[in-house]
């Protein structure tokens, strides 16, 4: 059940297939790919890993990211992909909290996880250092058997505590993940390429293994990340490319002048957040039927609902904007209810909290059981999210009962800046909420009482946490809105910031 084994045995079958592309040039073939990875899995077994062990890859999109993972897998070990743009001191809370033994950084990422790297961690490795390169030199090992229920992937999702759960995807989650994709997504055939211009720590990433187990190409941009104008070259350059983009990028995409080769698209997955109708039209417009929509959490990967190319195409239908709107129908190997406070289902058209579950849904949360029952009570993964079917079965999105803000495809919770936030002394009390925005999605406000100069927010934002969690705009209140038991009420204070938005329009 090891997934590793879908590498291995693509490069004994098929060894000249192209594996890995970077810009537009194949890298390496699955013969060539598979070799390297079982030479790591031989260094990271000789270093006294064991199988179960947790190794840890906090870098940028590359090459070598594919092969960390795999190679990972390989020696029966168990991955914590981190995101590259979390702080230092995040990312050391990761390495404490999963007990990573090992851990791949990208160049210079390693100098800013150095100084927080808990006492369990032994080795830092820099990817494309010496150290890095000299582990390729060790003698291939086979296969190290797993079974389905074994831990593959520590899926680290930030929680309304303000600190990261690792979500445990086991080999079978992460195959029966994959399978929905080729299946339901996106179907996949020997040689079509997936371009990584989204983390490949998260969403994208989660989509090597549907491309490997199809002998498909795994294709990174030369920048590592996203450039509409290099996405465009890199669509004219592979044929049948797919991409899985945040609404945000998207957007992007569309607004670029950039020729595009649309007949070179396969599909432009997007999810992450729920993406305005209006911008659903004019992808559309500019790309053709090649949109497909998921809706997932890390606690289910990229699997719960999806919204198919052909409904999304599908304009003559009488309920075609309402369909766009939505996040389309469950996948076939899961199941999904909307269910009331008592978890008793709702008929279509009632909104309540989304429920599912199925083979994608997680094992649980690593080291924490209490987190596990409540999310997972009664069988059933509790999103958070709220929403309502329809009656053709399709999910609407309503609202996040955790206050999660999703900005540019990334997650962000309240909590965690709040917290940041009142370290400072002449911060009172600080609210965070999200504001819709055209180009993000949302963006962070902090709503703060006191009178703490913003700048100075600023920096302490800036030397605790991601760049992407800082609050966009401060708003200095004399009070925040609380209910009679002091507890503030986020409902009425975005409807407050709401009707500063306007006033500020109508100005």
């Amino acid at each position: 059940m090891n997934l590793a084994l879908s590498l291995d045995r693509a490069g004994r079958d098929d060894p000249g297939r192209p594996a890995l592309g970077v810009g537009a040039r194949v890298l390496r073939t699955y013969g060539e790919t598979a070799g390297r990875v079982a030479r790591l899995a031989g260094a990271l077994q000789r270093l006294g890993l064991k199988p179960g062990d947790r190794v840890a890859i906090a870098a940028k999109n590359s090459p070598d990211y594919l092969e960390a993972l795999y190679a990972i897998w390989h020696a029966g070990l168990a991955a914590v992909p981190a995101n590259a743009k979390l702080h230092g001191a995040e990312l050391g809370y990761i390495l404490e909290q999963s007990g990573a033994r090992v851990c791949f950084a990208s160049a210079g990422l390693d100098g800013e996880i150095a100084p927080h790297a808990p006492q369990s961690l032994e080795r830092l490795i820099s990817i494309g250092s010496a150290e890095h390169e000299r582990l390729f030199a060790a003698d291939p090992i086979d296969v190290i058997p797993r079974g389905g229920d074994d831990l593959a992937w520590l899926f680290y999702t930030s929680g309304t505590t303000g600190r990261p759960k690792g979500a445990m995807l086991t080999h079978k989650v992460l195959a029966a993940a994959s399978a929905a994709y080729a299946s339901e997504v996106d179907t996949v055939l020997p040689g079509d390429p997936i371009l990584h211009a989204a983390p490949m720590s998260h969403g994208s990433g989660l989509y090597m293994m549907a491309h490997v187990m199809n002998r498909g190409v795994n294709v990174v941009p030369e920048s590592g990340g996203f450039e509409p104008e290099e996405i465009f070259a890199l669509f004219r350059a592979w044929p049948r490319t797919s991409m899985f983009a945040a609404p945000t990028m998207v957007k992007r995409l569309v607004e670029c002048p950039a020729e595009c080769v649309s007949g070179n698209i396969r599909t432009i997955v997007y999810g992450g957040a729920p993406m305005y109708v209006e911008d659903a039209r004019r992808a559309l417009e500019r790309f053709g039927p090649r949109l497909a929509q998921i809706y997932g959490q890390g606690e289910s990967p990229m699997t719960i609902t999806v919204l198919t190319r052909g409904k999304i195409a599908d304009s003559d239908h009488p309920r075609w904007s309402e369909r766009l709107a939505s996040v389309g129908r469950p996948f076939r190997a899961i199941e999904v209810m909307v269910a009331d406070e008592h978890d008793a289902p709702l008929p279509a058209g009632e909104a309540g909290e989304i429920l599912c579950r199925g083979d994608t849904v997680m094992a649980g949360y690593w080291r924490n059981p209490e987190a596990s029952a409540a999310t997972l009570r009664g069988g059933y993964l509790h999103t958070g999210d709220v929403g309502a079917f329809d009656a053709d079965g399709y999910l609407t999105l309503k609202d996040r009962s955790k206050d999660l803000i999703i900005s540019g495809g990334s997650n962000v919770y309240p909590r965690e800046v709040e917290e940041i936030l009142l370290r400072h002394g002449r911060v009172r009390e600080a609210s965070v909420i999200g504001r819709p925005d055209r180009e993000w999605g949302e963006v962070v406000v902090a709503y703060v009482v006191g009178d703490a100069p913003a700048a100075d927010l600023d920096a302490l934002c800036l030397a605790a946490i991601a760049r992407f969690k800082r609050p966009k705009d401060y708003v200095f209140v004399e009070a925040l809105p609380k209910n009679n038991y002091g507890k503030i009420l986020k409902t009425e204070l975005r409807a407050m910031d709401a009707r500063r938005a306007a006033s500020r329009v109508a100005e």
